[in-house]
Formats: structure tokens, C-alpha cells, sequence
């Protein structure tokens, strides 16, 4: 079935199959009315592609840097929580995927798979993203094993004061453990693939904080209910600089969307941004990370790094992205698409198909190299169309 996926939208196709209707919905949903959503890969169809034309494109050079580390491309697997909840192999599926195709992968705090056991069969460029939690020693406690395992950096993120408001998961009851209700026995029962593994196999848990669920509780309390409290909106500039300097490593501030909060995430010691709305999934109409990019790369000038995190699923969308001016992308739903239709395997084929559109892309652009992509390589469709 895999190979007969020839686009990130195919590998949906082929999830959406495989998963039951709940756990489909946990990947593919967003937040209130899904507009943010739909947007933000709706807005890379906005933009056009001016190609050169007669440049030698015989051989094409994507390597690039990101977080300070050498990749082959300039495409992060972004950091996804419950990784295991869509495919038994998890974050070691997507790890070693990512490792073969030369790419940088972020270890979500809220993912599946200790960050020791991570690092130790991640041979990539290792990126674990974190928050500023209301128990700052449990943030401490993340900095520390990062720096003891040899993470190279860090994503801060910082758009989630309080949980968004996603309805397909409240319709669901989505529960961890996936739980067989009446409402879900359907759903459940005709994926027998999924979930006669889910249901009797080891348990899903929230690897790197499960040990501390009932540390700062006298009472019993579930590991979601435990995030939930650690969640902290007193969260300010000055925790940036305090983590800035407890790290002292490569530091992306996740979240950021506008100049002015890019400006001063780098001025409070951050290496560069994530632009990003969290894949639709906190704030709605919220805009897209694409429209973001040329504006913010005013303000900050040429050294700090921009990743543009969220509506990639073509090649294309790397490019405009650089043209604009991102250092990089970052990718969740696309490996997770393939995660879910074919486990490593299938993360393979989503990065295979993404990487070959890039490269096809530069060459069709007249572009042989990332570093001679400029701003004259994209813009505004006349029309306004979007995808």
C-alpha cells in the first residue's frame, strides 16, 4: 500500500483508513471551527513560484544547518505528543527514519518515549521541546537530562496558557488510554489492526513525567490532569531569559508569531523562532506561520533562525518557505500520516515524497543550490488562489 501513496495527502488517505475514527481525529483536528487549521496550509497555495530558467541543475545541493547541526535538508520532524497512540513502534519509528534521511527530530515533552531512550537510539541532530512549567523544577529536570543525554537544542513553546478548545476530541471522549465506550466500540471494533495492540499491549503513558505525577499531589491524579496543572499563565520574557541562561544552548521560542514577540525572544537569548499556531490546534484564526515569515525576517535581519512550523505537504512549501526567508520547515501531521499507515516504514515514504518534491522543486525553480533561493523566487498569486 505504501508505495502506492504518492503524496503526503495519500499517506492521510491510507491513515484515516487504518486508525479508528477518535485517534484519526486526534491527529488531523484542530481547534473551534478548524480555520486556523485549514489555513495554514491553505496559505502556501497564495504564494507563486518564479522560476530561473538555463542554470545547470544537474546536481542540486540541499544541505543546510538547523539548531546548529548539519542536515540534509532543511526539514524538522516537529515535536508531536502520544506518538505511540497512532503505531506500537513510536518515537523509535520516527527517529530512525528521520536519522536515515539525514534530518533534525524533536522529542515532544508530552511524547511517549523517554528522552535516555531517545537519545541513545537517535543518531540525528536531537531537539526536545519543553515548557516553562508551574513546577519550575520539573523544568529544570528536563534541562538537565538534555544536556546529560547530548540534546542539541531546545524548543520552548509558549503558546499554550491553556489547552485549545478541540471539539472532535471532546465529541470522541478521547482518553488515555483509548477506552472502549459505546459511543467508540464501533470505531474501534472494525480496526482490529489498531487496536488489539492499543488495548492489550503496554500501556500508553507520558514517558518523561509519569514519575512525577503524584510527587507534588497528595492525591491520586491522572497524567493528562497533572499537565493540565503544570500549564502556567503567569509565563513571562523574564522565564525566557532564566531558561535562555540555564540551557545555554541553540534555544527556539515555539509560538512566536509576530515582529515585535521574535525581536524580543531573540534580545531574551533565544537563538532564533518557531513560527508557529501550533498546528491549528490553540487559537483559531490565528494566521498561518507562511504569511509570517518575510515580515519577521525584516525585523530580525539575517542571523537568527526562523523555522516555519506548521501547513507544509508539498516540496514546494520548503522553497516558498526559504524564498520568504525561513531557515527551515517543521513537519508533524505529514510523518505522522505515514506513522499511522505503515509505521517506520511509513515515515520513510512521507519524508522520501517530501524530500524528492524539494529537490524537484529547486531544479524545476532553476535553483542548484538552497543558499542561492531569494526573495524574487515567490510571490503573491494575483489571483489569491489557495489549496
Amino acid at each position: 500500500m505504501l508505495n502506492r501513496a504518492y503524496s503526503i495527502s495519500d499517506l492521510r488517505g491510507q491513515a484515516r483508513r487504518r486508525l479508528p475514527g477518535p485517534i484519526f481525529d486526534y491527529i488531523d483536528g484542530g481547534a473551534d471551527d478548524e480555520r486556523a487549521l485549514a489555513n495554514n496550509a491553505g496559505a502556501f497555495g497564495r504564494y507563486e513560484i518564479v522560476p530561473d530558467v538555463l542554470n545547470d541543475v544537474s546536481t542540486i545541493c540541499t544541505a543546510s544547518s538547523l539548531f546548529g547541526q548539519a542536515v540534509s535538508a532543511p526539514v524538522m520532524l516537529a515535536p508531536t505528543g502520544l506518538t505511540r497512540m497512532f503505531h506500537p513502534a513510536a518515537e523509535g519509528a520516527v527517529g530512525r527514519a528521520a536519522a536515515r534521511h539525514g534530518l533534525a527530530y524533536a522529542l515532544s515533552t508530552m511524547g511517549t518515549t523517554r528522552i535516555e531512550d531517545w537519545a541513545s537510539t537517535f543518531a540525528g541532530p536531537r531537539i526536545f521541546q519543553i515548557y516553562v512549567f508551574r513546577d519550575r523544577g520539573l523544568t529544570t529536570e528536563f534541562i538537565q537530562r538534555c544536556k546529560a543525554t547530548g540534546v542539541h537544542g531546545l524548543a520552548l513553546t509558549v503558546d499554550t496558557p491553556v489547552a485549545g478548545n478541540r471539539e472532535r476530541d471532546h465529541r470522541n471522549g478521547l482518553s488515555l488510554p483509548p477506552r472502549l465506550t459505546l459511543a467508540s466500540l464501533a470505531h474501534f471494533a472494525m480496526h482490529p489492526g489498531w487496536s488489539l495492540p492499543a488495548l492489550t499491549g503496554s500501556k500508553f503513558d507520558l514517558a518523561n513525567v509519569s514519575h512525577r505525577v503524584d510527587a507534588l499531589s497528595r492525591r491520586s491524579m491522572s497524567l493528562f490532569d497533572y499537565i493540565a496543572s503544570q500549564f502556567d499563565r503567569s509565563v513571562t520574557w523574564k522565564d525566557v531569559e532564566w531558561l535562555a541562561a540555564e540551557w545555554g544552548g541553540p534555544l527556539s521560542i515555539k509560538g512566536v508569531m509576530t515582529p515585535e514577540d521574535a525581536r524580543r525572544a531573540v534580545d531574551c537569548g533565544a537563538s532564533g523562532v518557531m513560527l508557529s499556531n501550533h498546528g491549528g490546534r490553540q487559537l483559531d484564526d490565528a494566521p498561518a506561520p507562511v504569511d509570517q515569515i518575510a515580515q519577521v525576517r525584516e525585523r530580525l535581519g539575517d542571523a537568527p533562525e526562523i523555522i516555519c512550523d506548521g501547513g507544509v505537504r508539498r516540496g514546494s512549501d520548503v522553497f516558498k518557505a526559504l524564498a520568504l526567508g525561513a531557515n527551515g520547515v517543521s513537519i508533524g501531521r505529514p510523518y505522522l500520516y505515514g506513522l499511522a499507515a505503515g509505521g517506520e516504514a511509513g515515515v520513510d515514504r512521507a519524508l522520501s515524497l517530501l524530500l524528492a518534491e524539494f529537490e524537484r522543486t529547486l531544479a524545476l525553480a532553476g535553483v542548484n543550490d538552497i543558499a542561492a533561493i531569494r526573495p524574487g523566487h515567490v510571490r503573491p498569486s494575483p489571483t489569491g488562489r489557495s489549496e
